[in-house]
């Protein structure tokens, strides 16, 4: 019996390793033995037949009955031998190991390594940033610019198309840098230099040499009258022009040229449905323009026709160097509708560097150039152009054409992708606005995917992307829906990933992780995501828990129960036994809520209800009444948080759609309690402020340190918390879309990606002097807020300006005539609400003594207000304005009984009070609102909670916050 055979026998050993029986035990037992004794600088490796061999760092001693596995010790000679094997069949650095009465040798530094650093779960710890005693605020960090910048592509670069020709450049003169802007026929096109009248000898020499020659030119016709009416237009005409610009007349402006979409300052923008302000039009020169074309007007018109002579000549001698440098720009492939004013000066040909411009160019003169005519000619005469550059091979000239001389980016666009040009393409694409699918499927095909991917979040196209791209490259089109899903799953909407992902059925098995976190986070996104994983063949657990769903009591909409019954109707289960299970408990569940609660129309909850019908048991569906729902009863709801303050404060909170309260306690840190108070999580991570996902799968939590916040991110699902940067801003929006997170202070509106290391600034609005007042107001779909914009004059106009999301597009700005700063709240919907406190009439010992007064609310919207009595008041004096949160709104007045505080809740503009919340025993501290997961909460310093449904009728929760 050799060494280790005997160590068999004895009590103790002194092991070096030990082999853990994988296949016996398990790998969750084997590697909880494994972490128990773990020693820093040990190895783990993987024997052929599936056992572990954990080598231990230092030989321990150890009873051979109380050791993780079978002991290893070591030899003389330097290998290792398992006990009961034969050390003498093992070399240095091998291991001997008995098996089935035979002694299997193995080398040991070829063994698979297995790391040990997967295994374990830092989901339920919280990650804490270590601060001295009494050392000072914490400072916020820089931010990083990453707007998002328009491409510029110089087509007449790319073609090689060299600079004017030195006959253009003696017939016309650049204009001066004041008029860069100013209204011509064709787009890109600048009008020669007009006399200024700045100083005597320039006048004189306007006068010499313009307007005597056209004074005797005039009076060879014998037209007096012609002749004073010249004089004094060009005499009083540049008189009255200095008169006006130095008295501020032309304030007004022509427009200017919209900034890169990088910057996203909205004041460059035009207002979408509201034109700006027109340049005030030149009139004397328009006379005296009109007076010259009546009387010498065959001059003028001589001059314009041996222009597009000379162009058209150009062209079909296909001297492309002249042609291209001389041609002028056509605006919309039609001549404009509007009318025009007359201007003389031949159309100077473009100079500047040839880049995508995503507004059309103006079109406010006319000249002999401007006809239809001459625009029909000319459209024919670029679209022969690039027909035969392209067959020359010289596509860019042709894109140059298409592009900029016919304004046809499509085209240019098309021609460019015929030739594999995928990245110009892009590049062109996105710099004169195309369709958005088609930017995000060039930059995808170009290889630029985060490119590709920002710019479809931005401009709401990943589903169009996927299905333009589908067309031409499934497998990318797979790609590009991985990449959208992947979106979602950074920013915590795991249902969303999930649903994003089931369009491909190649890549339904990857949502089964999302699906599960979607679970875990409770309520109707549970609800939504259970069917699914039926629909995969999930088995018995995942059943019963969608039978307990449907089963259950309390708010259809909060449980979850009538999105479970909807998406049911649409997804049958895989197990058909379990299918038909499934859709009879979900059609009785209609049945007894009168319907899908209200979220579906009714036309199509009736359908979906015959669905489930259908599938369901055929007796218990031939005794089902059809659902009824019960009319609402029109009546102000009442409910009363409860009677005495808790122990610990609320400085914010959010009924989730699980059904749990998200609290923040300011230092006492973060708890997830349930709707009678009990505590169901908690993290010591101080925050004052929520900033709730969307989607209900993440928040952050904000801490306040002065002027600063520290920020960390709350994964809802896991339920962990990782810090993420600290910020510097006056005002952050309490909600977000997982990933782009709104704040505002004196430079304007700026939004960061939560989801970078660092605070990165994604997109930036207002600017050129405009400053927000108040507050934000946000919903996924907009955002609302109040902007005072300079004038000339000095002064500000204070208008409501309302943004579609996530591309910001501005969608309107209504001015505000009557404004009360700090008396107001404004709903992302685009309307603002302003409170009118009424005290009682009468003397204090009068009639109308005792009474507590009014408060009348006042509406602001876009549209006039149909209104057929007083405005809406309520009873009591608001010691403050509004609050609001999304498009709920809330105003605080003094108790009845002159203690406490009570609310009045609304939804939407020009509403009348549906709820009136009372806080009593509660001091002057303003209340919060939150809107969110289809409930609103209330919440008061005092540390007490109340949450309804968003019309107020049914309370969801109502408790106190205490310590444990």
């Amino acid at each position: 019996m050799s060494a280790t055979q005997g160590a068999a026998f004895r009590a103790t050993v002194t092991a070096t390793a030990f082999v853990l029986d994988v296949p016996v035990i398990g790998p969750a037992e084997a590697a909880e033995r494994a972490l128990a004794s773990w020693q820093d600088g040990a190895e783990l490796r993987r024997l052929p037949d599936g056992r572990w061999l954990y080598m231990l760092a230092a030989p321990v001693e150890i009873r051979a009955d109380r050791a993780p596995g079978l002991p290893v010790v070591r030899t003389d000679r330097g290998a290792h031998a398992a006990v009961g094997a034969d050390a003498g069949a093992a070399a240095a650095g091998q291991l001997a190991l008995g098996a089935g009465g035979v002694t299997a040798v193995h080398r040991i530094a070829s063994l698979t390594d297995l790391d040990p650093a997967g295994w374990l779960d830092l989901s339920g710890l919280t990650l804490h940033r270590p601060r001295p005693v009494g050392a000072a605020e914490p400072e916020a960090e820089p931010v990083v610019e990453s707007l998002p910048q328009r491409p510029r592509t110089d087509l007449r670069a790319a073609a090689g198309i060299p600079p004017r020709t030195e006959r253009a450049r003696r017939l016309t003169e650049d204009a001066p840098a004041g008029r860069r802007n100013r209204p011509a026929p064709f787009a890109g096109w600048q009008w020669p230099r007009t006399p200024s009248g700045s100083g005597p000898l320039a006048f004189a020499a306007v006068v010499l040499l313009v307007v005597l020659p056209l004074l005797l030119v005039v009076a060879s016709q014998g037209s007096a009258l012609h002749v004073g009416v010249l004089l004094l237009a060009f005499v009083v005409g540049p008189a009255v022009a200095r008169f006006r610009t130095a008295h501020g007349g032309a304030a007004a402006g022509p427009e200017g040229s919209a900034t890169g979409a990088g910057t996203g300052a909205s004041a460059a923008r035009p207002e979408p449905g509201r034109s700006r302000s027109r340049a005030r039009r030149p009139v004397f020169k328009a006379l005296l323009a009109r007076l010259t074309m009546r009387t010498a007007g065959p001059l003028v018109q001589g001059r314009h026709a041996r222009y597009l002579r000379e162009l058209t000549t150009a062209f079909e001698q296909r001297r492309w160097e002249d042609a291209l440098r001389d041609a002028i720009r056509l605006t919309g492939g039609r001549p404009s509708e509007q009318k025009p004013w007359l201007a003389l000066g031949l159309p100077r040909r473009y100079q500047g560097a040839l880049r995508p411009t995503p507004e059309a160019g103006g079109s406010g003169a006319a000249s002999p150039l401007s006809g239809a005519t001459v625009h029909q000619h000319l459209t024919a005469l670029y679209q022969r152009a690039a027909e035969s550059l392209e067959r020359e091979g010289r596509i860019d000239e042709a894109a140059f054409v298409l592009a900029d001389l016919r304004d046809a980016p499509a085209e240019a666009v098309a021609l460019l992708l015929r030739h594999r040009r995928i990245r110009q393409a892009a590049e062109l694409a996105e710099g004169r606005d195309l369709a958005a699918d088609l930017v995000v499927r060039l930059w995808w095909q170009a290889g630029e995917r985060e490119r590709a991917v920002r710019t479809a979040y931005r401009r709401a196209a990943f589903a169009p992307a996927v299905e333009r791209l589908a067309a031409d490259d499934q497998a990318s089109a797979r790609e590009l829906r991985a990449a959208w899903a992947e979106h979602r799953r950074e920013a915590g909407d795991r249902l969303g990933a999930a649903e994003v992902l089931w369009a491909d059925e190649a890549l339904r098995p990857s949502a089964v992780a999302d699906l599960r976190d979607a679970v875990a986070l409770g309520g109707p996104t549970r609800s939504r995501a259970l069917p699914y994983l039926l629909a995969l063949g999930a088995g018995e657990s995942t059943r019963a828990l969608a039978l307990a769903v449907l089963d259950s009591d309390g708010d259809p909409a909060t449980t979850g129960r009538s999105a479970l019954a909807a998406a049911l109707a649409e997804l049958p289960a895989a197990d058909p036994a379990a299918d038909r299970e499934l859709a009879t408990a979900a059609a009785r569940a209609v049945v007894r809520d009168g319907g899908f609660g209200g979220a579906l129309a009714d036309r199509e909850a009736g359908a979906r209800h015959q669905k489930l019908l259908k599938r369901a048991d055929p007796l218990v569906a031939a005794d089902l009444a059809k659902p009824h729902r019960a009319a609402p009863v029109a009546h102000t709801a009442a409910h009363t948080s409860a009677d005495r303050p808790g122990t610990l404060p609320v400085l914010d909170a959010a009924l989730l759609g699980s059904g749990a309260v998200l609290v923040a306690c300011g230092q006492a840190g973060v708890r997830l309690l349930t709707a009678d108070g009990r505590t169901k999580a908690r993290w010591d991570v101080p925050a004052a402020q929520l900033v709730l996902a969307d989607h209900g799968g993440a928040a952050l939590l904000l801490a306040d340190y002065g002027q600063v916040r520290e920020v960390s991110r709350l994964d809802l699902a896991t339920r962990s918390v990782r810090p993420w940067t600290t910020l510097s801003a006056q005002q952050i929006v309490p909600s977000f879309d997982g990933r782009h997170l709104i704040t505002a202070d004196a430079d304007g509106i700026t939004v960061l990606d939560t989801l970078a290391p660092r605070p990165t600034v994604v997109w930036r609005e207002l600017g050129g002097g405009e400053r927000l007042i108040g507050r934000l107001a946000r919903t996924p779909a907009g955002c609302t807020g109040v902007v005072a914009s300079p004038l000339p004059d000095g002064t500000s106009v204070i208008e409501l300006w309302r943004w579609d999301l996530p591309g910001w597009e501005l969608r309107s700005r209504t001015r505000q005539e009557a404004f009360h700063p700090g008396r107001f709240a404004v709903l992302a919907s685009g309307s603002l609400l302003a409170v009118d406190p009424q005290p009682a009439d009468g003397p204090e010992d009068g009639p109308g003594a005792g009474r507590p007064g009014r408060t009348d609310l006042h509406w602001i919207t876009e549209r006039p207000i149909a209104r057929t009595g007083a405005a809406p008041s309520v009873e009591g004096l608001a010691p403050a304005g509004p609050i609001a949160d999304g498009d709920h709104w809330a105003l605080a007045v003094p108790g009845p009984d002159g203690t406490g505080v009570l609310l009045h809740t609304g939804a939407g503009a020009a509403s009348a009070p549906t709820a009136t919340v009372f806080h009593p025993q509660a001091d002057a501290h303003p209340p919060g609102i939150r809107r969110h997961a289809g409930a609103v909460t209330h919440w008061h310093r005092s540390g007490r909670i109340l949450a309804t449904t968003p019309d107020g009728a049914t309370l969801l929760a109502n408790l106190r916050v205490t310590v444990d």
